[in-house]
């Protein structure tokens, strides 16, 4: 509950300020202010007992959507109506907010130093949390204070004549070559994608999306100086230009993803973004004056539409994976009279699987009750009885699992009694010799343990072998284990060892279901006979 309501209380921050700056540009009477000031509280706490319940994924993804439409509102309210000089507006807030950040690590480390200092001098005990209290007070009363000062007021007039000279280098002469470098290797990496015709569909988009979102703030910020540098001129007229084919390429390349396995959340924020971010690269190329102002209004107003209404991500998604759904049960007639009816003879493995995969999908983002063609009380244990299969995701994915079990008693002490020498494994690199003509050799490659007495092999072991044990009693499940569990004893005519694991971790391929073991640490007690 705490946390819900700090929550909201940290969504009322923006929505306040841009309630603020609304009447900072008109004259609205006190009345009027107060009415909308309590409406705007009215707002917060029906977004709490509404829209705020848990800490779902749509909950989480809804709340940071409204967080960035307020923020970005926050941008560009003050100058709504104004035509010119935003780019100075936007480039003076983030000023305030870095000098800000500085005024504020500088005040709090003076304080800290001060407390400290009468602490060790004066045996003046403070409690420990005082130096989170003066955090709190320099962030959120100091911090805030400052920063908001130094917000322009609507009808100020901004000094364009003196760009930052420091912001100007890092763009015209860092920034810009490295988008440059960039690009060129993304055309090289494209043109290689056509020649071989391999779609890395799960990377482009990420090569892709950041970059051109960084790129149109790049822009945003230059726009200032397009009159007074040839280079920021060639790169504002080219770049939206040379970046549209590979925003194209990526599409093409999500399209694949889209294809096989549906929209998400996830994809559909990817694809909305990527939209978002060719419109304003074709509005770069062809509008003849910017009006950058529309970069933080039409961005918010996407980020909104994402959480809310027929065409958010939910929605679409839902409405995606249903669709999905439906066709992998029509592929195998499993549809009658608008109902799953259960499967009469054997799928394939894949549409198990994918089956799978949705309704865990369902159950895990939104309900079950959301899924077609399902009866209204469906669980996910009335699968075999619906479908005809039992519900078994982890059993028919084709994804590998990786797997590690730890002794949770790993710094207890170790009993050595009846045994000569104790080895941490960890510590061993390749060998150690003891008694002059023993020596012991371990290969964390292969997890093989050999002691050689003058030449001659007298004991080796593979030790996978233990792995492979407790990962069979275990069954894959990553957990702590006992250490009676991960202690193992083995002996021959010459010697005795105890193998003590406190860490073992590897992999099981799903297609095989066979185990590959990554990485061991454990200690060897020997005793020779």
């Amino acid at each position: 509950m705490l946390n819900r309501v700090s929550m909201v209380i940290a969504l009322g921050i923006p929505l306040s300020l841009c309630i603020k700056l609304i009447f900072e540009k008109k004259n609205i009477r006190k009345i009027l202010q107060c009415f909308t000031y309590v409406l705007g509280a009215g707002v917060l706490v029906l977004y709490y007992f509404f829209l705020l319940k848990d800490f779902t994924m749509v909950s989480i993804t809804r709340y940071i959507g409204v967080s960035i439409f307020l923020y970005l509102a926050f941008l560009y309210l003050p100058w709504i109506g104004n035509k010119e000089n935003y780019e100075f507006y936007v480039i003076k807030v983030f000023s305030s907010f870095f000098l800000t950040v500085i005024y504020s690590v500088v005040l709090y480390v003076g304080l800290v130093a001060i407390i400290f200092t009468i602490d060790k001098l004066f045996e003046i005990h403070f409690h420990s949390e005082i130096y989170y209290y003066i955090f709190l007070i320099v962030t959120g009363i100091f911090g805030v204070s400052l920063f908001l000062a130094k917000i322009p007021q609507h009808n100020c007039r901004i000094q364009t004549e003196n760009y930052p000279n420091g912001l100007k280098r890092l763009l015209i002469y860092i920034v810009i070559p490295l988008i440059i470098v960039y690009t060129a290797i993304l055309y090289v990496y494209f043109a290689k994608i056509i020649i071989t015709t391999n779609w890395p569909v799960g990377l482009v988009s990420h090569l892709v999306l950041w970059y051109s979102v960084i790129s149109i703030g790049v822009i945003f910020l230059i726009y200032p100086l397009i009159n007074d540098n040839k280079l920021v001129k060639h790169f504002t007229f080219w770049f939206p230009k040379v970046i549209i084919p590979i925003i194209i390429m990526m599409y093409i390349s999500m399209g694949i993803r889209i294809k096989a396995y549906g929209i998400t959340e996830n994809r559909y924020f990817v694809l909305v973004l990527g939209l978002w971010v060719l419109a304003i690269m074709i509005y770069f190329s062809f509008a003849k004056r910017f009006k950058n102002i529309i970069i933080p209004i039409s961005l918010s107003i996407i980020v909104l539409n994402s959480v809310f209404g027929p065409l958010s991500s939910y929605a679409i998604s839902k409405f995606s994976q249903n669709d999905r759904l439906e066709d992998i049960l029509v592929r195998n007639n499993m549809i009658k009279d608008g109902q799953v009816v259960k499967v009469q003879t054997d799928i394939s493995t894949k549409d198990k699987s994918e089956i799978n995969m949705i309704l865990k999908y369902f159950n895990r983002e939104h309900s079950l009750d959301d899924v077609k063609y399902i009866p209204a009380d469906f669980k996910l244990d009335d699968m075999d009885i619906v479908f005809g299969f039992p519900f078994n995701y982890e059993n028919v994915t084709i994804r590998d699992k990786y797997f590690h079990y730890n002794s949770h008693e790993r710094e207890r002490m170790l009993k050595v009694k009846d045994y000569d020498y104790l080895i941490d494994m960890d510590k061993l690199l390749k060998k150690v010799t003891i008694e002059d003509s023993i020596q012991i050799y371990y290969n964390a490659n292969e997890f093989t343990f050999n002691i050689v007495d003058n030449a001659n092999m007298v004991y080796s072991k593979k030790l996978d072998e233990y792995a492979r044990i407790i990962d069979k009693k275990y069954n894959g499940m990553t957990k702590d284990i006992k250490s009676e569990g991960m202690t193992f004893t083995d002996e021959n005519e010459n010697i005795k060892i105890m193998y003590v694991f406190n860490y073992i971790s590897g992999m099981r391929k799903k297609l095989s279901d066979e185990i590959e073991i990554k990485n061991m640490d454990f200690y060897v007690l020997v005793k020779f006979k």
